[in-house]
């Protein structure tokens, strides 16, 4: 049965709806599903969520998607990484739902081409041994830079210091070591600054 979806899913040319990314080939999960679902109507697809209800799964410092695209009885499933544009893993604490579910249609898309749907886009898309490790190392330089959040009362500290005007033991403005000490990103880093402006206010400096 599986040989006859994957034969007619592989004879259907997607060839006018590839586009590229990153030096990466591919079909849009919204074009890859009409073509499966007009050749198997009775296709369906499941997102996997993990055992506190989140759709997707983590070992906590990065995290991955499990889909799975059922056609005449048989399915077939795709892990996914969650990933950035440079189609490297984004460490936890910077995932955001925008990005949990780019993965998900990616990984929906890669099922299908488990079926056979456009198999002939992915081919070759895996990276030579050197070229991974290469990958591995700067996803792994990246997940130990991620934000480090410290205790609330380390981190009152840090703001006090900074709205007050003082210096570290070792010379620094507290928001500039804070920075350093949790590899804050944009988005800590603004949050930061306005708990030093309602430090200011609330104690009249």
């Amino acid at each position: 049965m599986e040989s006859n979806v994957f034969a007619t899913l592989a004879a259907i040319d997607v060839s006018g709806k590839v586009e590229k990314k990153n030096g990466l080939s591919y079909v849009s999960w919204a074009w890859a599903w009409y073509f499966a679902k007009r050749a198997f109507p009775e296709a369906s697809f499941k997102v996997y969520e993990n055992a506190d209800g989140l759709n997707y799964h983590t070992d906590g410092r990065t995290c991955w998607v499990k889909t799975g695209v059922t056609i005449e009885g048989i399915e077939l499933i795709e892990y996914l990484p969650v990933m950035d544009n440079r189609n490297q893993s984004i460490p936890l604490a910077r995932v955001t739902s925008f990005d949990v579910n780019k993965s998900i249609q990616r990984s929906l898309t890669k099922a299908l081409a488990r079926h056979g749907l456009g198999l002939c886009v992915y081919a070759g898309e895996d990276l030579p041994l050197e070229s991974d490790n290469a990958q591995r190392d700067a996803v792994n330089a990246e997940i130990e830079k991620a934000y480090k959040p410290v205790p609330e009362d380390k981190y009152i500290k840090y703001v006090a210091g900074e709205a007050q005007g003082l210096k570290t033991p070792g010379g620094r403005p507290y928001r500039t070591a804070w920075i350093g000490l949790t590899h804050a990103g944009e988005a800590e880093i603004a949050e930061f600054d306005q708990a030093v402006i309602d430090y200011k206010i609330n104690n009249n400096l």
